[in-house]
């Protein structure tokens, strides 16, 4: 006699986890051998949103200078963002940080402290994904930002592909599990236990960007290609006559 305990749990990854809503923790007795898999189904589908990271840099030989003119700035960047069609709550400021800022002097052989440097960073959000490129653009030539990293895409409601994908998956681990049954002299097979977890790859496309300071009237080239959610699944059956 073999004692299985039923529970039905979900993890989000790739930086968010979640608990499931609800669990169940029965004790289940299963009387002949059991078989325990994964299985992995992937959908992918065009992208619908699209985020990055850009930011401002500041030096000046006091910090209270750098902060003050990297402020200003920031201020610029983040009007710059609002003025393109980037709602306010798509805008969310991930860093600011001040240090200081030193030379290596070449006849001393050592760091010569020239100041203080201050950079703001921000993550924006795209939902109009056609508009990309010529966003990007316009940041460096009339924003002022001074780093660009990105894009980053994804598709704001994946649930009905989450869906179809837990369906393949539980689809295809059912397939292996009556397969090792059958081979085993069983003629079927009963759910026991099931955990899953779920991720989304963006196939990041190479963004052709222009140098900073030296921006070309053209917007950004932005090849958005597609986006796979996936869902995994491990999965415990008891083999049955």
């Amino acid at each position: 006699m073999i004692r299985a305990k039923l529970m039905i749990s979900a993890l989000v990854v790739g930086g968010f986890s979640i608990s499931p809503a609800m669990a169940a923790d029965v004790q289940i007795v299963a009387q002949n051998p059991v078989i325990e898999l994964s299985a992995s189904e992937r959908v992918d589908s065009a992208p619908d949103t699209a985020s990055f990271s850009t930011g401002i840099e500041s030096k000046a030989p006091t910090a209270t200078e750098a902060l003050r003119d990297n402020s200003r700035k920031a201020r610029v960047m983040i009007e710059k963002l609002k003025s393109l069609g980037i709602a306010a709550k798509d805008i969310q400021t991930t860093g600011i940080s001040l240090s200081a800022d030193y030379d290596y002097d070449n006849d001393a052989r050592q760091n010569r402290f020239v100041g203080y440097r201050v950079s703001n960073q921000v993550r924006a959000t795209v939902r109009e994904i056609d508009s990309l490129g010529t966003i990007l653009d316009s940041l460096v030539s009339s924003g002022g930002v001074t780093n660009l990293n990105g894009p980053y895409f994804s598709i704001d409601d994946d649930s009905q592909l989450k869906t179809l994908a837990r369906q393949r998956a539980l689809e295809n681990a059912r397939g292996q599990a009556l397969s090792y049954a059958k081979a085993s002299g069983y003629s079927d097979v009963r759910l026991l236990l099931i955990s899953e977890s779920i991720h989304n790859v963006s196939q990041r496309p190479m963004v052709a960007m222009a140098r900073m300071g030296n921006a070309s009237n053209e917007s950004v080239p932005v090849a958005p290609g597609q986006v796979g959610t996936t869902v995994s699944v491990k999965v415990t059956y008891e083999m049955i006559r």
